[in-house]
């Protein structure tokens, strides 16, 4: 009997759609029908989901960058190139294969590519017996034919140097610290097969390493908007999502999928943030957590809450992003105090424009002994946030970590601003930095770790 290639099939199926509405082709189809079409994959992705070999048998690509908005289903496309990969090379005997999955930490490797809604072992479970069985404390999944997908951090890049591979999957490659040198060393171990090949999936952002990868010639990009998969997310998500940021620089990076360059003149510019990551941060003077409180109680309200220190040379660390979202006084002020304790800062500095006295009080209701540093914005955000901005240009301000939804508003913050929308964590950042730095010239000492 003659096998029908997936692609002929999907073909097939899509000429069908044609001639009939989905829900009628759905009425003339038997359970076994249904069942096929529901676990084979090429029958149910969109075309960008699918690789560009299954497109074209004959592009030899090495890279493939899935740049969409959220919830767009770049995880599980990026998880269904793995598990066919898996499958074609057990099919060829070209197997056994080894595979990198690499994600922004270890909790994003697991939480997302491995045990996530879309990820790999959800994706391989109709798989049967050549499922993956999946060891934690070894971070790897293992098929039964002797496949080996190993997960690592793009916080260690050098964990890369070691290993070797046939294909690699990243997910959320905007979000890397290193990026560049996360990259290089993958690339290195990409060195098994006949055609070693890497797919990136990401939510788009202006950052060096994206960049790169568009200019290269070795690079097939596909896009996707929110929107285009619709059908798989919660009732009601596009419409809420919509009417609050359509139009907005935000809502066409993170639902249209579409890759901005900043405006020109300003305060953040992304590649000073890109630039300001460190690997390390030293022993700190000081260190304060900055409040700022929500001027309301819905569910895209956000209390500010940001960690950040100084070192004996002047140079300023922000720490953590705290920042509570729609949440109640009580749960942003235990949150804040927590940073407080977490980091042994040496005071809470909380903006009382919008609580006033009861700001400090329920902070001293958590915790009686924390102390705390009252502050007024008697100044407009644009004009308190022009010295912190000139900090960052200076090289005077570290981030010790990848803090993206900070990030996003330093970055849009006139945006934000002019559309009436309070950066939040933007304030809490401008205050501790104000705090640190502007306010007082305390002596510092050097704190025990």
């Amino acid at each position: 009997m003659k096998t029908v290639s997936d692609a002929a099939l999907r073909d097939a199926l899509k000429a069908c759609l044609v001639k009939m509405p989905p829900h009628v082709l759905l009425t003339k189809l038997g359970a076994d029908e249904l069942a096929f079409i529901a676990r084979t994959w090429p029958l149910i992705a969109r075309d960008e989901q699918l690789p560009p070999d299954f497109h074209d048998p004959r592009a030899r690509w090495h890279t493939w960058l899935f740049m969409a908005g959220r919830g767009a289903g770049k995880t599980r496309a990026g998880a269904e190139w793995v598990r066919m990969t898996v499958l074609q090379a057990l099919g060829s005997g070209s197997g056994p294969l080894r595979i990198a999955l690499v994600a922004p930490t270890h909790h994003d490797a697991r939480a997302v590519m491995v045990e996530g809604e879309s990820g790999l072992l959800r994706t391989c479970a109709r798989d049967g017996p050549h499922r993956p069985q999946y060891e934690p404390s070894r971070r790897q999944l293992i098929w039964p034919d002797g496949t080996i997908a190993q997960l690592f951090s793009a916080e260690e890049p050098d964990s890369l140097r070691g290993p070797q591979f046939h294909i690699a999957w990243c997910d959320e490659i905007a979000r890397w610290r290193q990026g560049q040198k996360v990259w290089d060393m993958l690339l290195m171990a990409l060195r098994l097969g006949d055609h070693p090949r890497v797919m990136a999936t990401t939510t788009p952002a202006p950052v060096p390493l994206v960049k790169r990868l568009l200019e290269s010639p070795q690079t097939w990009l596909s896009r996707a908007r929110t929107r285009d998969n619709a059908a798989n997310l919660a009732p009601g998500f596009i419409a809420a999502m919509e009417a609050r940021y359509a139009g907005t620089r935000l809502g066409r990076q993170e639902l249209e999928g579409e890759l901005l360059e900043e405006l020109q003149h300003v305060l953040f510019p992304r590649h000073l943030l890109e630039a300001a990551r460190e690997p390390a941060t030293p022993p700190l003077a000081r260190i304060v957590v900055a409040v700022d409180p929500p001027a309301g109680r819905g569910e895209n309200s956000v209390c500010g809450i940001i960690v950040a220190g100084i070192d004996a040379a002047g140079i300023v660390h922000v720490l953590e992003d705290a920042s509570q979202r729609a949440a109640a006084p009580l749960r942003w002020a235990r949150a804040a105090v927590a940073a407080y304790h977490r980091h042994a800062a040496d005071r809470i500095v909380a903006e009382v424009n919008q609580g006033g006295d009861m700001v400090e009080a329920l902070l001293h209701q958590v915790d009686a002994d924390v102390p705390c540093r009252a502050v007024h914005a008697t100044r407009g955000k644009t004009v308190r946030a022009e010295p912190v901005a000139a900090l960052l240009e200076q090289g005077r301000i570290r981030l010790a970590g990848t803090f993206p939804e900070l990030e996003d508003e330093l970055a849009m913050f006139e945006e934000r601003i002019a559309a009436g929308r309070s950066p939040d964590r933007a304030d809490a950042f401008i205050w501790a930095v104000t705090d640190l730095v502007l306010r007082t010239r305390a002596e510092p000492r050097i704190r025990c770790l």
